[in-house]
């Protein structure tokens, strides 16, 4: 997968000079649904609402345009190991836990997966972009403020 240690920061948010070579090792792809996937499997209906809703917003995540149908035969073996743990009555453990992340990460799930497997999603704006400060600095530099 990727290194280990602290998950390093997006490549918009790092600062100074990049190597080429650094730059060009970061695969990018857009966020949101990818288009052409395969026809999946519905959710089983008797899975935990918790483990459809994941299984479901995999389908949604631009991540998925790197799966294949071994990745998804994966997420829905750890869609089926996290309902059977939301189900049950007893509390998980650490080593169930500790299992199903692990599987969660390979699919890269969470940004710092994809981070550390060196995959950026592009980010889509959020909502209205703000207006500079710098009409409101000049202004205040005329005023004398």
């Amino acid at each position: 997968m990727g290194a280990r240690g602290p998950i390093g920061k997006r490549s918009e948010e790092r600062m100074g000079h990049r190597s080429k070579d650094e730059k060009d090792s970061i695969t990018k792809a857009p966020s949101g649904p990818p288009q052409g996937l395969p026809d999946l499997p519905d959710p089983d209906p008797l899975w935990h609402p918790i483990a459809t809703d994941w299984y479901l917003s995999l389908q949604e995540s631009g991540q998925a345009v790197f799966y294949q149908p071994s990745d998804w035969a994966m997420a829905r073996y750890a869609a089926e190991l996290m309902s059977r743990g939301l189900s049950s009555d007893r509390p998980p453990n650490g080593q169930y836990v500790s299992a199903l992340d692990s599987v969660m990460a390979r699919l890269l799930t969470t940004e710092g997966d994809r981070r550390r497997a060196r995959i950026e999603l592009e980010r889509k704006p959020s909502g209205p972009q703000l207006a500079s400060v710098k009409p409101l600095d000049a202004y205040r530099d005329l005023a004398g403020g």
